[in-house]
């Protein structure tokens, strides 16, 4: 009889929160949430997060009412119809010790990750655009390595907003990384400008999908996820990737973003798996 009841009291909840959502259009859904409307403690998605929605850029102009309207066929003209896929390579394991930047090789390790995930994009048999690597000495070297298993045609260039650093402080904190609030003003602007620059929809002019293979750091790529599907950009922190792993993201025509992959190590066997 209990379990009956139970049954009841559990059904009864659901017709509650239905008839809840029902009600008002954006309650969430969520037994682990306040049931409260969603924009009261996330705001909705941003569909031009990045500028380049078409109504944006187009002029309006004001209609015989008196209010502004987008002509015509105007914003269908700059709309994108290609998709850009982004996939983000952490580097591969490095030496830790070296004081300075050149001092931080890749270990026996690193290289052997790093000809792995060249080895893995290989395999996937993908039409990249460009490999873009950070001006960091681990990332140039994992690109190199990645860069022999690729088409040798392919774009190949250094960007230094790619420079690992400190994005955002992180929520929660973590008692052993606390960075200097200036350093956390300075790398930030230089990431967010980064992400500004590789995230985007595709340009109108584009006709073919686009793959581009961004070699970089952690903090970055966590950051860079974080930004791109409009999460708090303070929980960057609360995962981890490993070394040579690929993260893939996918920017539609609309402005919609997908992760297609997060910190995939597949390709890895157990004994290369390292994230420090």
């Amino acid at each position: 009889m209990r379990s009956i009841i139970s049954g009841l009291g559990a059904a009864g909840g659901a017709l509650l929160l239905y008839s809840a959502f029902k009600e008002k259009k954006r309650v969430a859904a969520s037994w682990t949430v306040p049931h409260v409307p969603v924009e009261e403690y996330h705001p909705k998605w941003d569909s031009n997060w990045d500028r380049r929605d078409p109504n944006s850029i187009v002029k309006p102009i004001k209609g015989k009412d008196g209010k502004f309207e987008v002509p015509e066929g105007d914003a269908s003209s700059g709309k994108a119809t290609a998709v850009r896929h982004i996939l983000l390579i952490r580097h591969g394991q490095y030496n830790l010790s070296g004081k300075t930047d050149k001092e931080r090789t890749l270990t026996d390790f690193g290289q052997q990750q790093a000809t792995l995930t060249g080895k893995r994009l290989a395999e996937l048999a993908l039409p990249y655009s460009s490999l873009i690597r950070s001006t960091m000495t681990r990332a140039i070297e994992t690109a190199a390595l990645i860069g022999k298993h690729l088409d040798k045609d392919i774009p190949s260039e250094s960007c230094p907003l790619l420079h690992e650093g400190a994005p955002i402080p992180p929520e929660p904190p973590v008692g052993h990384w606390r960075p200097e609030q200036h350093q956390f003003f300075e790398d930030g602007a230089r990431i967010e400008a980064a992400f500004r620059k590789h995230f985007h929809r595709a340009d109108p002019a584009q006709v073919r999908d686009s793959y581009d293979v961004l070699v970089c750091h952690a903090n970055v790529i966590r950051y860079f996820v974080c930004r791109a599907l409009q999460f708090p950009p303070e929980a960057w922190l609360r995962f981890s990737l490993q070394h040579g792993s690929i993260t893939w993201l996918s920017v539609q025509p609309s402005g919609r973003v997908t992760l297609r992959a997060l910190g995939d190590t597949g390709h890895m066997p157990p004994h290369l798996l390292t994230s420090s």
